[in-house]
């Protein structure tokens, strides 16, 4: 039976009028924009080799976006470049280099200008954790951690920031620490150092604002990796109760609320607890215990050698 050409035009324009709702549909709309604003786009991610930096190229890569992942430890970068390649249909590219140099951040900059890679999203992930009295430690320590902490993360921000600033157009995410609300003893340098970067991306969030460059701050607490050495057993206690979050599920977060420009990521409620206790505790108390619990032990040699100290 052939249809009738007023029949024809109805269904024409019911297909029509179906398609201009889909479109306008919200979800739609967001994953049509997000589609669109992926093309191309590239992310620099620091200390991406394994742990927090791991799973975010993992969640930049899930969004469509090219990566340049940088860190000192070769065999790990490779492994995470074979991974990531073999899972997402994204360019990838990866810069064995040691941070914690006066001119690491030149170079990286000046790699990105020879491969021609305009990068759209920096996450300053690399850093060092240190648990130890200052005197305590070695010289090429104390370097290390100001070098990466605080030397390249500036220089980066500066170099990127300044292209992205022309562009009218970036995101760079920055990672402080619940222990900028912390200056304990043994943690001295590492929550002075993120106390900095803190500081610091808060006033150059301020700066970039008028250009449309997004600066985030990601203010983690204890995440669930080996940097603390506990077992996969204690790990998942301390998850179920809140007081620990996967890698996978932080990143997951930081990413959301970077691209939502939020200014400071705390993933967790215990988190956020966590900030007008410790600014309560007595640094005497925090001393007494870590001494108790031997986090920080009493050097007593030290206190009963009348030699000189140690150089390094």
């Amino acid at each position: 039976m052939e249809e009738s050409p007023e029949t024809e035009v109805l269904f024409l324009s019911l297909s029509f009028l179906i398609f201009i709702l889909l479109q306008k549909h919200p979800l739609n709309k967001r994953l049509l924009l997000h589609n669109m604003n992926t093309i191309d786009k590239k992310a620099l991610i620091t200390g991406a080799s394994s742990g927090i930096g791991r799973a975010y190229a993992y969640e930049m890569a899930k969004r469509g976006y090219s990566l340049l992942i940088v860190s000192n430890e070769e065999e790990q970068l490779s492994k995470v470049c074979e991974e990531i390649s073999s899972t997402y249909p994204v360019k990838i590219q990866s810069l064995y280099i040691n941070l914690a140099t006066v001119d690491a951040a030149d170079k990286v900059f000046q790699y990105c200008q020879d491969i021609q890679w305009e990068i759209d999203v920096l996450i300053n992930n690399a850093g060092i954790f240190l648990l130890d009295e200052l005197v305590r430690l070695k010289e090429r320590q104390i370097e290390n951690i100001l070098l990466l902490h605080i030397l390249t993360t500036t220089k980066l921000c500066y170099l990127f920031g300044n292209l992205m600033k022309q562009r009218h157009h970036g995101f760079i995410l920055n990672m402080s620490s619940l222990s900028a609300w912390m200056p304990y003893p043994g943690l001295n340098l590492y929550a002075s150092s993120k106390i900095y970067l803190r500081s610091f991306s808060k006033a150059l969030r301020q700066e970039l604002k008028d250009y449309h460059v997004s600066v985030s701050t990601v203010c983690p607490g204890a995440i669930a990796t080996d940097l603390y050495h506990l077992s996969h057993r204690l790990q998942n206690v301390a998850i179920h109760f809140g007081f620990m979050i996967r890698t996978e599920k932080f990143a997951h977060i930081a990413i959301k609320k970077m691209f939502r420009r939020k200014a400071m990521i705390m993933p967790g409620i215990v988190n956020h607890l966590m900030i007008p206790l410790c600014q309560l505790l007595p640094l005497n108390f925090v001393r007494f215990i870590m001494r108790k619990t031997k986090l920080l032990p009493y050097d007593v040699a030290n206190t009963t050698s009348s030699s000189s100290p140690n150089t390094h």
